[in-house]
């Protein structure tokens, strides 16, 4: 083989090597961006049972009555006391309804939590408004520290125009509580730390 020969297919191999390396990247850099566009797409849609965010009713109630049920659960690597203070609430739509969660940590020490939910049925999602809820923020609870956690709340009216929804009187919210990300609660432990706190 000849050194122009040699030089042309050195030359092929770097472009492919090259081409294999940007694709690679490629993918990995959408396998991250797959998890938070997938939630800003069941945000949007009200997809799985995603609920939306809202500063508050438009005004507009209905005579239609809907029942919410109350669901709570907490993953077994969290040592904390999660339920709702009521069971179910029964309200109009369009009316915005105010309800109570209580959380405590059972351990000897700080944890920081934070909360997934979701609606079912799951088409439900689209119409289920929260105006303010504990999982917008992390919490943090101290050991043995327990607190009152509001969730403010309406079913948007447009429900009465889908056709899959016409019979639905019931949801349920549910909620379910994880240990916040490694990140932050080792940046709590820096504040304890330095405010005294950890024993």
């Amino acid at each position: 083989m000849s050194a122009q020969q040699e030089n042309k297919t050195n030359r092929k191999n770097r472009t492919l090597a090259a081409g294999c390396f940007v694709l690679v990247a490629g993918m990995v850099g959408m396998a991250y961006a797959a998890v938070p566009l997938y939630a800003l797409f069941c945000q949007v849609t009200g997809y799985a049972g995603t609920t939306q965010r809202s500063d508050g009713p438009a005004g507009e109630t209905l005579n239609r009555e809907m029942t919410v049920r109350f669901d709570a659960n907490v993953n077994n690597r969290l040592a904390w006391n999660f339920k709702p203070m009521q069971r179910k609430v029964t309200l109009k739509v369009g009316q915005e309804a105010l309800i109570f969660y209580r959380a405590e940590n059972a351990s000897k020490k700080t944890i920081t939590g934070t909360a997934t939910f979701n609606v079912t049925p799951a088409n439900a999602g689209a119409y289920f408004n929260k105006v303010e809820c504990f999982c917008f923020t992390e919490q943090v609870l101290k050991a043995g520290e327990g607190v009152d956690m509001p969730v403010s709340f309406f079913i948007d009216p447009d429900i009465e125009n889908d056709p899959d929804l016409k019979s639905l009187k019931t949801i349920t919210l549910s909620y379910t509580f994880y240990p916040a990300k490694a990140g932050t609660a080792a940046k709590t432990a820096k504040a304890e730390i330095k405010n005294g706190i950890v024993n």
